[in-house]
């Protein structure tokens, strides 16, 4: 029997298959979850998915393991060799807005303990549950991401739009955005 996955998976590609059937909406209580797919999304703003999920392993290599203590301290040396890189999306304003996140992240850190009990203040501690029928009825922004978005904007992030911040609630499993018919939607849900 095939499984039912959201619309927006597709068949072709094995990295968006393993990261939908594995990842996506699965709650994340770990800081350098957050922090990885806070980079990852922001590298995302204006592009496919599936182009940044290529490069995560690139990403991975170059923002050292996604650990905001090392990236909070990235000289202009270092972003100009990240500029080099060709495995991450080689974008100034997008690797400069990664590592002053980083330091952002680490303020966000020392107020709340960590990022994650601040992050999750934004849908009262739970998931927020939808019940979605259709890819067409999933908005891209939601009050939720509005207000985390310009929280963080507030706390000098940068390149955490309401719709980037949105795709990282989505990822993070502060919502359920598999669509009802989508094997992972009952599985995530109980998570």
């Amino acid at each position: 029997m095939v499984k039912k996955r959201c619309g927006w998976v597709g068949e072709g590609n094995a990295l968006m298959l393993e990261y939908h059937d594995r990842e996506w909406g699965v709650p994340v209580h770990h800081d350098g979850k957050h922090f990885e797919f806070l980079v990852l999304e922001g590298a995302q703003a204006g592009l496919n998915w599936s182009i940044v999920l290529n490069k995560r392993e690139g990403y991975r290599r170059a923002f050292s393991g996604f650990d905001p203590n090392k990236v909070a301290r990235y000289t202009e040396k270092r972003v100009q060799k990240l500029l080099l890189d060709p495995g991450i999306i080689r974008n100034r304003q997008k690797i400069d807005a990664a590592v002053r996140n980083a330091r952002a992240f680490l303020t966000i850190q020392e107020e709340f303990g960590t990022f994650d009990a601040y992050a999750w203040r934004f849908v009262g501690g739970q998931p927020k549950v939808n019940r979605w029928r259709v890819i067409k009825q999933i908005p891209a922004t939601s009050p939720e991401s509005d207000a985390f978005s310009k929280d963080l904007k507030h706390r000098g992030f940068s390149f955490v739009g309401s719709t980037v911040i949105y795709a990282h609630m989505q990822a993070v499993g502060m919502v359920n955005d598999h669509v009802v018919d989508c094997f992972r939607y009952r599985e995530v849900a109980t998570a």
